[in-house]
């Protein structure tokens, strides 16, 4: 089943409506529920959108609170989120390390204090709109095992690079620390499908690819095995410390998942003197990548980022796919 991208849009900003959030927030709030999906990440889009709802009603997110400036430290600045509703408070907060960047060539907002940020790629791809480099993460709620342990103590914490390419897809690396995110977890779950590779351990400690069963475990397996367990760690770590704000461990020991920590920088190519010298490396470096020979005949190489632009023209012209069970609950609400 496909919606019309503005027919989504609009009906995410009626719910909005509905729990608190109105004018511009909301129709910033629905519009990046929306692009999500648009461009292909249905998992932090309209699958995201009832588990956000639901945060509302339960107090988890105050839809009346901001993002506040707490302190500026030189190029850091400190930022309070209140609690308020993770993807607006993120927006706000690359929006600043932005304009930081345009006045120091490097700019960093720790933001504590806040909620999911649903799809990260947003954020990257603001920066990449504005002439910059994005690099941004999150810690979340405890969802992983160290390596080597059976008990869920780090986050899958997301992290996002984002470098502009031009007029041509921008490179947008958006990846958990875990082999799948847990709404894509979720999404194989209610589809009924098996993953593509293995992604975490079941309940007898072997790894599978039933999504079920890891999101019964809670053992989603980390990238790289240890390295994705150790990176994980460092993430959360210097999230927490540039903020101010809770690491996972103490993100885990509130009754849901909030008050997270995040980091967004932003590096302003403007103000570089060979910018135009690094532009033509990055297409030369991406026009090489593509050129190799693929393992799977016919089946082509791309960098990060270059198929979501495929995805979000067929989704403009076609409408955006969707389950139609999530898409039903949406409408209900």
């Amino acid at each position: 089943m496909r919606v019309p991208y503005e027919t989504m849009r609009a009906e995410f900003e009626r719910v909005l409506h509905k729990y608190g959030i109105t004018g511009e927030r909301a129709a910033l709030s629905a519009r990046l529920f929306a692009d999500a999906s648009r461009d292909g990440i249905y998992t932090h889009g309209l699958n995201r959108f009832p588990k956000f709802i639901k945060s509302v009603a339960n107090g988890s997110v105050d839809v009346n609170a901001e993002a506040e400036l707490e302190c500026a430290l030189g190029l850091l600045e400190r930022w309070d989120g209140h609690r308020g509703c993770g993807n607006l408070n993120a927006w706000r907060c690359m929006e600043r390390a932005i304009a930081l960047s345009k006045a120091n060539t490097i700019g960093v907002v720790a933001l504590r204090n806040t909620n999911h940020w649903m799809r990260p790629g947003n954020y990257g791809l603001q920066a990449v709109e504005a002439g910059c480099i994005g690099i941004l993460w999150t810690n979340t709620v405890p969802n992983m095992p160290p390596w080597g342990g059976r008990d869920a103590r780090l986050g899958n914490n997301p992290v996002v690079v984002a470098v502009p390419n031009g007029e041509e897809a921008p490179v947008l690396l958006d990846v958990a620390m875990s082999m799948f995110s847990y709404g894509k977890l979720e999404s194989y779950a209610r589809q009924g499908k098996l993953l593509p590779v293995d992604g975490g351990f079941g309940p007898d400690q072997k790894l599978t690819k039933d999504a079920g069963k890891i999101l019964e475990t809670h053992q989603a397996l980390p990238i790289g095995y240890w390295k994705g367990s150790g990176l994980s760690l460092v993430l959360d770590l210097v999230a927490s410390c540039l903020s101010g704000g809770r690491t996972a461990c103490q993100v885990g020991q509130l009754p849901t998942e909030t008050e997270l920590s995040q980091v967004f920088v932003a590096i302003s190519l403007e103000n570089l003197p060979d910018r135009e010298t690094f532009a033509a490396r990055v297409r030369e470096t991406l026009a090489d990548m593509v050129t190799s020979t693929p393992v799977e005949e016919g089946r082509a190489v791309y960098y990060p980022g270059y198929n979501m632009m495929r995805t979000r023209r067929e989704n403009l012209e076609k409408g955006v796919p969707v389950e139609e069970s999530v898409w039903e609950a949406v409408r209900k609400l």
